[in-house]
């Protein structure tokens, strides 16, 4: 087995994979598995996983744990594979990679937060992550048979700024404490030392103290529900379940979702617009896919080429992607393809699991991109590039499929306030807010979402109770959506009022390049963050902004991205733009100057509507999209800043 080590700098080839077992745990591959015996194993995982993001929820700490819920737990099998597949997780490569199984015991807990040494399974320090062997068999005799695990964004892990993801970081060395896989309790007996150096290392140590039992007790927990289950019916029968529940995931994805993609090859790409150090520009993120067919020697697969990404940023938005083969990166990037599914509701259906990885063929440019960062680079705005893959990977299938995937979105940014409170004592209040998600072939774009299932933003009483600011508004940002046949969901718009003295912070894109429409569709608003709106010392803040000054009194605004557009706008009925201004979604004046609709009435008697003629005549008099003549793609008007003044890319035609 080779190992993974930090990368040299000269190298010039591809790396080879890091090499694990990858393969059945039974001789048929579960295909003797009682099917029904296979549901209730899946659902006991399903339980599980839920018991044990529960219970790191109620007995955890810090607000971006507890509140926010920025943590993800995974049950895999002994072969590494991951087995849940309601969200993404780490991987336990790594620790399998210093451990042996054969040399762990019960009650051991793993922990790592390396990015470097996390085979792809961490983008970047705050991520801190827990793993759990599970045990099953006679006395005497028990194995490794399982794995639990957790990881989540914790508030802070030292670097240099509060909240360890300083935005203008040119080494990881700025960006924390980093540590290798070890292990963090020995057969129950928790190691004092490795815990007191990381909490030492932390501006808020008690809540990371807090934050790691929790986590640890919640995956010993799980691992023992876990254990309960292979007691009950048996290593080799519950083995031979995890095996069809896997071989499910690959023939369905391969029956339902491969098959609506014709053979063939299409190129699409997308940028992130600010690394944080140099001046902003594109930092190009591309994919070639090829959907190969039966015929294909390796079999009928989507083949993933990142050739044509951008050199890696001297900033911190890089992220290690092409460790273990990219297998992180698969089951990331997967759940864009169950919008090909034949309905929403079979969408929500489709589990990903390591089932979809045989499905997947990854091939990365040499080291030294920004899906192949060289060691040291930065990684703690990772979400740049992890994020925007996912719209990448969607608008090639878009290509492919002649639209119908959704429109782009951003539903991740870091914003937050730092300081002493109103007693002396120093707090760091960060929340995730998201945005509008793209529109879609048959619906509008769903407002304010969060890529991370389950994670929301701050309460409004906890957060006014505990830090020193009021919220004075929280509502959706009207306009925000990107205009289109089926509109995009809308951003927030957050208010806060400073009771003291603090600094600002933000890790956040789309502040220039504003989320795409396609097949007509325009793209959203991008993010802003003003502060001191209409008052004497009014500002943009930039996106990313480490300790930007606030003074008692003064309010920041925060907006968020707006979801691209699906179709042509000049296609939406009339009576749902109507809707919308009565939402307050989308304003009257964009009514008429986005989607050529003239309103009657007037909105504050419930007299709103409109005047078909007038509106048939408005809409006759502008050109309508066309699929041959006009790019395929809209990037909004920041894209011209940066592209020396092109409305598209080459790539945005058919």
């Amino acid at each position: 087995m080779t190992t993974a080590t930090d990368r040299p700098a000269d190298t010039g080839s591809r790396r080879a994979p890091t090499a694990f077992p990858f393969g059945p745990l039974t001789d048929d591959a579960g295909a003797s598995a009682d099917p029904v015996l296979v549901e209730i194993v899946q659902g006991s995982l399903a339980s599980v996983e839920m018991e044990v993001e529960t219970a790191i929820a109620r007995t955890s700490r810090s607000p971006m744990i507890r509140d926010a819920h920025d943590f993800r737990a995974g049950i895999h099998d002994r072969r590494l594979r991951k087995l849940t597949g309601r969200s993404y997780s780490a991987l336990v490569h790594p620790i399998a990679r210093e451990f042996p199984l054969d040399e762990m015991r019960e009650g051991d807990v793993f922990f790592h937060n390396d990015v470097y040494r996390s085979e792809g399974g961490i983008g970047h320090l705050p991520d801190l992550c827990v793993t759990v062997p599970v045990f099953a068999g006679p006395a005497g005799g028990r194995r490794v048979v399982a794995f639990v695990q957790a990881f989540g964004h914790h508030d802070d892990i030292g670097g240099a700024v509060p909240g360890s993801m300083p935005s203008n970081a040119t080494s990881v060395f700025e960006e924390g404490l980093m540590v290798p896989p070890i292990r963090l309790w020995d057969a129950g007996v928790p190691n004092r030392a490795a815990l007191a150096i990381m909490t030492r290392n932390s501006r808020m140590p008690d809540s990371l103290a807090a934050d790691l039992d929790a986590e640890c007790s919640a995956c010993l927990m799980g691992a023992r529900r876990l254990g309960e289950l292979f007691d009950r019916y048996g290593i080799e029968t519950v083995e031979s379940c995890f095996d069809a529940i896997i071989s499910r995931t690959t023939e369905t994805y391969r029956r339902e979702i491969l098959g609506r993609i014709p053979v063939g090859t299409w190129t699409w790409e997308d940028y992130a617009e600010h690394d944080g150090v140099e001046e902003p520009r594109l930092h190009a993120q591309r994919i070639t896919l090829t959907r190969t067919g039966p015929d294909d020697p390796d079999g009928e697969r989507l083949i993933l080429d990142f050739a044509g990404t951008s050199p890696q940023a001297k900033g911190p938005i890089n992220h290690c992607g092409d460790y273990s083969d990219g297998v992180f990166l698969k089951k990331w990037l997967a759940p864009i393809l169950r919008n090909l599914a034949d309905s929403p509701e079979r969408m929500a259906e489709l589990d990903v699991n390591e089932g979809i990885v045989p499905l997947i063929e990854m091939r990365f440019p040499p080291p030294g991109t920004l899906l192949t960062p060289v060691f040291p680079a930065p990684t703690n705005a990772r979400t740049f590039v992890i994020l925007r893959l996912l719209g990448v990977l969607a608008g090639v299938v878009a290509k492919a499929v002649d639209g119908r995937m959704p429109a782009d979105q951003e539903t991740i940014r870091y914003t937050g306030v730092y300081g002493e409170d109103l007693d002396g004592r120093p707090y760091l209040m960060r929340e995730v807010l998201g945005g509008g998600s793209g529109g879609r072939y048959y619906a509008d774009g769903e407002d304010t979402i969060h890529v991370v299932p389950d994670s929301r933003n701050l309460p409004t009483e906890f957060t006014e109770a505990r830090f020193p600011f009021r919220v004075e508004s929280l509502s959706l940002a009207t306009d925000s959506g990107g205009a289109g046949e089926f509109r995009g969901g809308l951003g927030y718009e957050k208010h806060v009022r400073m009771l003291k003295d603090a600094h600002f912070m933000s890790i956040a894109d789309r502040s220039i390049l504003a989320c795409w429409g396609v097949r007509g569709g325009k793209a959203g608003r991008p993010f802003e963050v003003v502060i001191d709106p209409g008052g004497p010392n009014e500002r943009e803040v930039d996106a990313l902004a480490d300790a930007e000054p606030v003074r008692a009194g003064e309010v920041i605004r925060v907006r968020t991205t707006g979801g691209g557009g699906w179709g042509d706008p000049l296609r939406r009925d009339p009576a749902a733009v109507v809707r919308d201004v009565v939402w307050r979604k989308v304003s009257a004046a964009a009514a008429l100057a986005d989607y050529g609709v003239v309103l009657t009435g007037d909105l504050d008697d419930d007299t709103l509507g409109f005047d078909a003629a007038a509106t048939t005549a408005e809409r006759a008099g502008r050109a309508a999209w066309s699929r041959d003549d006009d790019a395929f793609f809209d990037r909004g008007p920041g894209y011209a800043s940066l592209a020396g003044g092109a409305a598209h890319a080459d790539v945005d035609r058919l």
